[in-house]
């Protein structure tokens, strides 16, 4: 039996004041929607992606975001200035070279304060089930016992995923990563987790992928998983889009 880890956030409960939009990939799995916009600015559902990362950011009382750039820089940074509010926005920018998820973070490192840090994919889109998602990540961040608390979806609820599942769970809610090429691994990363600051240390320069960090808290046993209960879609291709925007379309 998998432990999930209790989902009935405090309603007191506070969430990190500072959230990392990634904001910067260059969406080629998107083409040709994403020929003359970034992947973020791709509408689903009536709006573009990062607007419906915004509201769940809102929704939980997040008051500040640092969003990352690259790829048509320019269009999300107008769209960032005048479509977006009610947060405080700040821009990473990585114009001059693009640094993947781990680079990217840590080239924002020093816009994000000390803080617990809330690192959000901006080609999400998720619903919130029993409870606010990421107030539930709030909830059950303990910084003394973890430097990663990670969103996941079960395998049979991640619509619109072609892989094969990305971790396990164990007992008490620890993630270790899927086991062999050709298994599968019962639960999928959302791009919605919880980080150590600390751990955005000891990199490498240029580009490189959040895994650094994620096997590093794997290895000291500090890597945990929280399940969503709601509704979390891969949007990550243009079939996906009218497949997202019919189960939405249908409750």
């Amino acid at each position: 039996m998998v432990h999930t880890l209790s989902l009935r956030p405090n309603p007191g409960i506070a969430p990190p004041r500072t959230a990392m939009v990634m904001a910067a990939g260059l969406g080629k799995r998107m083409r040709p929607l994403t020929a003359t916009r970034p992947k973020p600015l791709v509408e689903v559902a009536g709006k573009p992606l990062i607007d419906h990362v915004f509201d769940r950011l809102r929704a939980a009382g997040v008051e500040r975001a640092v969003v990352n750039v690259h790829y048509l820089a320019d269009a999300l940074e107008a769209h960032l200035a005048h479509r977006v509010k009610g947060i405080d926005i700040v821009v990473s920018d990585e114009r001059a070279r693009l640094l993947e998820t781990g680079g990217g973070l840590a080239h924002a490192r020093p816009l994000l304060g000390d803080d617990p840090i809330l690192c959000v994919n901006s080609d999400n889109l998720w619903i919130d089930g029993p409870v606010d998602a990421i107030l539930g990540l709030a909830e059950q961040w303990d910084g003394a016992r973890m430097d990663a608390l990670l969103l996941m979806v079960p395998l049979a609820r991640a619509h619109n995923h072609g892989g094969q599942g990305d971790f396990h769970l164990d007992a008490r809610g620890r993630i270790t990563r899927r086991r062999a090429a050709g298994r599968l691994a019962p639960f999928v990363y959302t791009g919605v987790q919880i980080l150590n600051p600390a751990i955005v240390a000891d990199y490498p320069q240029g580009p490189f992928s959040t895994n650094l960090f994620w096997e590093r808290a794997i290895d000291a046993g500090r890597a945990w998983g929280m399940v969503h209960e709601g509704l979390w879609f891969d949007v990550g291709t243009p079939g996906a889009i009218a497949r997202t925007e019919a189960m939405l379309a249908d409750g």
